[in-house]
């Protein structure tokens, strides 16, 4: 058994269902199990519509018409996705009556996405003689807790999931399942959405629990690359990572599976494989406990760009151990979160996003140490073997210092597989393009 991921970019339009349909068929002797998204840009389009209903206007046009058009495209009837249209309408009255949007509402309403996305799956996979059944994922045992827009999975879900598809995986029910990504209910039968990585999540939820072979998650590119193909073109692909590698790729920029989604499968061992749905043959790339074999001292480079640099210098800082706890109780009090961080005796240097507004935390800092905060500037990551930091290190300056650029800090994380460093956002893409030369081309 092998669970099958698509995202909306895959599934967002009528000859893209055609084409994840044919993918799904090519993998049925494996017993797939799919998890999709909505459609598109169907979720953008569902919170316009429930703006325009907080101002007192139903409007479903834009999703009925894409919906509607999908159908008469794949040659399934209508009926599989009009009876969710009419409640969606439903729905947008009493928040037009109301006139307001809670989290709770708001969770009700994307949910739709990933439900009507099931519904015309199922519906053209059977169309086409492949005998499949949709989930709405609480019928697939996924319960969470009532944190909307942001919901956990609860304990109890490890259980849920093998009861939910045992006769799937017995040979019972042939159908082939497909599962709406990103959503869950509570206890209270409420409908929760599972946040940033939510289908990922999903997918990665159904494959730990059900213990299968791999959980495959489908791009349009061949795998997790050496760095972004639109800044080198000469990226390749990484054969295989680490959950840890995979992690800190993601929360550095790469679009590889949120570190969040990751946990099911780092509990069970569960292997998750990166595809490309344009090109079938190809392994891609395998996200792993540990490596195999040796590998190189260099997995991937990644940077994010339009971050802030804050320099934080004192002279208390000097044997005071209750300093550091002071500087870091600001940042919890404003609710800003650290990306990177790098200390001396009598300063600490941290990154933070550039979204944040900043001048309450500055004000409360400068009651007790000079601050020095610089906008326009990148992170750049490399994720390695820190054991043989030295080395790589030393190439990666050598080949900076070439191009006469100086990187502003440094550091290397604690996970033990990364070394960021800061420079200016202009320079990003040339750090990167550089670093890639250094370490894979040449």
């Amino acid at each position: 058994m092998i669970v099958m991921k698509f995202g909306g970019s895959s599934v967002a339009n009528g000859e893209r269902i055609k084409h994840v349909a044919s993918i799904i068929q090519s993998y049925s002797g494996q017993k797939p199990l799919v998890v999709l998204s909505a459609m598109g840009d169907t979720t953008d389009h569902l919170l316009e519509a429930a703006e325009k209903a907080v101002n007192g206007v139903v409007d479903v046009a834009n999703i009925e018409t894409l919906h509607k058009k999908t159908t008469e495209e794949l040659g399934i009837s209508f009926d599989s996705v009009e009876c969710l249209l009419g409640e969606l309408k439903t729905l947008l009255t009493g928040i037009s009556m109301l006139k307001e949007l809670t989290k709770r509402t708001r969770d009700y309403l994307v949910s739709f996405g990933e439900r009507l996305s099931v519904r015309m799956m199922s519906s053209y996979l059977n169309q086409q003689g492949v005998e499949a059944k949709f989930y709405d994922a609480w019928d697939a045992g996924f319960i969470s807790d009532s944190n909307f827009m942001s919901a956990e999975l609860l304990e109890e879900v490890w259980e849920n999931i093998p009861k939910a598809f045992s006769d799937y995986k017995s040979d019972i029910q042939k159908a082939i399942p497909i599962v709406t990504g990103f959503i869950a209910k509570d206890k209270n039968g409420y409908i929760t959405t599972l946040g940033r990585g939510g289908s990922d999540l999903t997918a990665t939820m159904l494959g730990a629990a059900l213990g299968v072979e791999e959980v495959q998650t489908w791009k349009d590119v061949d795998g997790i690359l050496t760095t972004d193909p639109r800044i080198v073109s000469k990226a390749r692909t990484v054969p295989e990572v680490t959950y840890e590698e995979a992690s800190e790729l993601a929360y550095f920029g790469a679009q590889v599976l949120h570190p969040r989604s990751m946990v099911p499968c780092r509990r069970t061992g569960t292997p998750v494989r990166v595809k490309n749905s344009y090109n079938l043959d190809f392994p891609g790339s395998i996200i792993v406990e540990k490596h195999a074999s040796e590998v190189d001292a260099v997995r991937a480079i990644t940077a994010v760009k339009h971050v802030t640099l804050i320099d934080i210098v004192s002279t208390r800082m000097m044997g005071a151990s209750g300093f550091l706890a002071h500087i870091f109780n600001q940042f919890l009090k404003w609710n800003i979160s650290i990306d990177v961080i790098a200390t001396s005796e009598v300063s600490v240097s941290v990154t933070v996003n550039t979204k944040n507004c900043l001048d309450g935390l500055l004000q409360d800092i400068q009651r007790v140490a000079a601050t020095d905060c610089k906008t326009g500037k990148a992170i750049v990551t490399v994720i390695c073997d820190t054991a043989r930091s030295s080395s790589i290190i030393a190439d990666g300056f050598s080949a900076l210092a070439k191009q006469n650029i100086n990187v502003q800090m440094i550091s290397k994380g604690a996970s033990k597989v990364n070394i960021s460093m800061i420079c200016d956002d202009l320079e990003a893409d040339t750090v990167v393009k550089t670093l890639h030369q250094a370490y894979f081309e040449n």
